[in-house]
C-alpha cells in the first residue's frame, strides 16, 4: 500500500481508483431510528459507498452552560445554546448496533467520527472499519492519537486549520497509527460559500503530506465535489437527508437521495474524465481521422498545368497532403492529368 493510498472494507481508496463517497448521516436521523435506518438505504440506492455517524453526546462534546462562548452568535445556528444543539443532533448511542447490522445487510460502509476517547472505546467494541475526525476535532492531538492507535485507517478534516495545525495532526496520527491516512480539505462554513473552497489546496495537501486527499463539501448542489474530484479528490464527503423540508440542524446543506445520485455520478465522470496526461489517438476518435483536412485538386488540372490556389485547395477529408505543404505545391506544375476530387500526392507533383 503506498502512502498515497488507504483501504477501508477492502475498498482501495486513492488517486487510481473512483472517488469514495461518503454521506454523512449526522443530525438527519431526527431523532427516530427508523428515519436513520431508511437514510442508509436511501444512500445505498443513491449509490454511495459509505454512510457516517457521529459518536458522542452533548455531555462529551460540551456542558450545559450558558456563559460566553457557549451560545452561538451568527450562522445557521445563531442564538442556540452548544449544549441544547448537540443535545437535539446527537445520535442515541444504542441505535449504532441495529445501523451496523443494516450496512452488513445492504452491503455499505459504515463508520463514524468519534468525539472523545469513551466513543473510541464504544466504537471497537463495533468493529468499526475506520475513524474520522471531524475539523473541530482535530486540534485534540491525544484524541487524534487514540484513534489512530486503534490500527484503523483514519479520515481527518481540516476545516479552520492551518498548514501548522495540520502537520501536528498528521504527524500525531502517523506516530501512533500505520493502517493509513487521508486528509479531507474542509471549510466548516454551513452552508460554504463557492468563493471560500480553494480546491487548489486539495492537489497541495496531498504533495505536502504524502497522503490521498478528498473534500469534506458543505457547499450547496453537486458542482463543487465534482469540480474538486477533477483537481485530484478521492473522496467527497457530502451530508445527506431523506427531505431538506423535514428540517433538522443540518438539512439546510444536506443532498436528497435525487441529488446525491446525480452527484455519484458525477464525480465518477470526473474521474473517469481525467485520466492521465495524454496525446495519443483515442479509440474514439480515431474514425475521424481521415476526416481532417487536406489538400485536394478542386478543379481538373491537364499535365503540365501549374497548380494554384484556384485548384489546388485545403480541404476535408483527410487523404491528401497536410495543409502545411500548401506553399511548397503552389507554382509546381502537375505531373499528370489530374481529375477535380483528387487528393494531391508528391508524385502528382512535378518537381
Amino acid at each position: 500500500m503506498t502512502a498515497r493510498m488507504i483501504t477501508i472494507d477492502d475498498r482501495p481508496i486513492g488517486p487510481e481508483h473512483p472517488p469514495y463517497v461518503i454521506a454523512e448521516m449526522s443530525a438527519n436521523h431526527g431523532g427516530r431510528l427508523e428515519r436513520a435506518l431508511a437514510i442508509m438505504d436511501a444512500a445505498k440506492a443513491a449509490g454511495a459507498d459509505a454512510i457516517k455517524l457521529q459518536t458522542y453526546t452533548a455531555d462529551t462534546i460540551t456542558i450545559d452552560h450558558d456563559g460566553p462562548g457557549f451560545r452561538i452568535e451568527g450562522g445557521l445556528w445563531d442564538g442556540r445554546s452548544l449544549y441544547d444543539l448537540y443535545q437535539e443532533a446527537y445520535m442515541p448511542w444504542e441505535w449504532h448496533e441495529p445501523l451496523f447490522a443494516r450496512a452488513r445487510e445492504l452491503g455499505i460502509t459504515v463508520f463514524s467520527s468519534p468525539f472523545d476517547p469513551t466513543a473510541i472505546d464504544f466504537l471497537q467494541r463495533l468493529e468499526v472499519p475506520a475513524y474520522k475526525i471531524a475539523s473541530f476535532e482535530m486540534v485534540d492531538l491525544p484524541l487524534v492519537e487514540r484513534a489512530a492507535a486503534t490500527g484503523k485507517p483514519l479520515i481527518i478534516s481540516t476545516g479552520m486549520a492551518g498548514l501548522g495545525e495540520i502537520t501536528e495532526a498528521v504527524d500525531a496520527a502517523r506516530r501512533v497509527g500505520d493502517a493509513g491516512l487521508c486528509l479531507l480539505h474542509c471549510i466548516s462554513g454551513y452552508p460554504t460559500p463557492v468563493e471560500d473552497c480553494h480546491l487548489k489546496t486539495i492537489r497541495h495537501l496531498s504533495e505536502a503530506f504524502d497522503a490521498p486527499v478528498g473534500l469534506s463539501d458543505h457547499t450547496l448542489g453537486t458542482t463543487v465535489s465534482v469540480a474538486a474530484v477533477a483537481l485530484g479528490a478521492c473522496v467527497i464527503e457530502k451530508h445527506f437527508t431523506l427531505s431538506r423540508a423535514d428540517g433538522g440542524a443540518d438539512s439546510a446543506f444536506s443532498l436528497e437521495p435525487e441529488e446525491l445520485k446525480v452527484l455519484v455520478r458525477g464525480v465518477r465522470d470526473a474521474w473517469a474524465a481525467s485520466g492521465d496526461v495524454s496525446y495519443r489517438l483515442q479509440s474514439s476518435e480515431a474514425g475521424f481521422r481521415d476526416s481532417r483536412r487536406s489538400l485536394y485538386v478542386v478543379r481538373d488540372v491537364t499535365a503540365g498545368e501549374q497548380l494554384t490556389d484556384d485548384n489546388v485547395r485545403s480541404i476535408r477529408p483527410g487523404y491528401g497532403l497536410a495543409p502545411k505543404h500548401l506553399p511548397q505545391v503552389l507554382g509546381k506544375r502537375a505531373r499528370r492529368d489530374l481529375k477535380k476530387g483528387t487528393p494531391l500526392a508528391w508524385t502528382m507533383i512535378d518537381e
